[in-house]
């Protein structure tokens, strides 16, 4: 009996402790489950966080654009005007810029030599400074302090390869603080170039014609007159090929003028107070004071002798006198 009775506890009891094992298994994995998922909620906060600053960042970009720094992009003095090339035409190529500078002096010279790198030479080269005002105050012992205000202006004229065009500009861009205006031109000249060389063949046409007049006879006048139209046509004949020569340099060699300004400058020099030296350096109170009284009596004398150039009048005034004097006394009023 007690044998029929552990045989039905012992199955029991083992039930009871594997449900009870399962159940604090199954805890165990839930708090390691619950630990791992707060490890990684801030990660994932993080992660979250940088993902909405990453679709931020570009409305804040877009709604306030970057500001332009000092400088200028070489991209800003590029143009296919200095680039394009056509087999069949000729393209005198200028080009105009006005930019800000650091220092006008320093940016002139760099000019200079990046046209030398570039194969060209430089036309003109002109620096001016401009006095906007001058103001100055006493600083004493006969000393003033002046300060001017003035603003340099450079024009620079230079002559590069019409292939180096572009790369000289971008060049000279490293020099610039800030681009005012530029401008490009290319012109086809292939029209000029054909009237110049029609130009050169009629004068060596006509000048051949007047050779074979003047080899042919005739009379002495006629021959003259030949002679003197030979000599216009050869001049006719130098003149177009000089024009032609400059045609050719005006297409292998681009123009470009260069306008520079820079920042106003305030110049401050200590000068010679003139006024305060003469001041500091006159006669004392009782010197200018006898110079005043001989200056007062002079002036006196002077007056004293120009009433006295004028004694005619006098003398007339006196006349009169007497005489309306006179007249009264023989035509008293009458009595009222």
């Amino acid at each position: 009996m007690r044998l029929h009775r552990m045989s039905r506890v012992v199955p029991l009891l083992a039930v009871s402790i594997l449900a009870l094992s399962c159940s604090r298994h199954e805890a165990a994995e839930a708090d390691v489950a619950a630990s791992r998922a707060a490890e990684a909620a801030p990660a994932m906060a993080e992660a979250a966080s940088d993902d909405f600053a990453a679709a931020a960042a570009p409305q804040k970009s877009a709604a306030s654009p970057p500001m332009q720094g000092p400088g200028v992009d070489p991209s800003q003095m590029a143009s296919d005007a200095a680039t394009q090339v056509d087999p069949q035409r000729r393209f005198i190529r200028t080009a105009q810029a006005q930019f800000q500078v650091k220092d006008v002096y320093r940016t002139a010279l760099a000019i200079e030599d990046e046209v030398a790198a570039q194969g060209g030479f430089v036309v003109d080269n002109d620096i001016t400074s401009q006095v906007q005002r001058v103001s100055s105050r006493p600083l004493g012992e006969g000393k003033r302090l002046e300060l001017t205000e003035y603003s340099l202006q450079g024009a620079l004229t230079v002559r590069v390869p019409s292939d180096r065009t572009q790369a000289f500009l971008r060049a000279v861009a490293a020099q610039m603080e800030f681009l005012d205006r530029r401008t490009f031109n290319a012109r086809d000249a292939q029209f000029d170039l054909l009237r110049q060389q029609l130009a050169r063949q009629r004068a060596q046409d006509e000048q051949q014609e007047l050779g074979t007049a003047v080899q042919g006879g005739g009379k002495l006048g006629d021959k003259v007159d030949a002679i003197q139209s030979r000599g216009e046509a050869r001049t006719s004949r130098d003149e177009a090929l000089i024009a032609q020569k400059e045609f050719e340099d005006r297409v292998a060699f681009s123009t470009i003028t260069l306008s520079l300004r820079q920042d106003a400058q305030v110049r401050r020099a200590e000068r010679v107070d003139v006024d305060a030296v003469f001041r500091d350096n006159g006669p004392g109170f009782f010197a200018r004071l006898g110079d005043a009284l001989a200056v007062g009596w002079r002036g006196a004398l002077d007056v004293f002798v120009a009433l006295a150039a004028l004694w005619p009048l006098w003398l007339a005034i006196v006349a009169v006198v007497l005489g309306w004097r006179r007249w009264r006394a023989k035509h008293p009023r009458p009595a009222a």
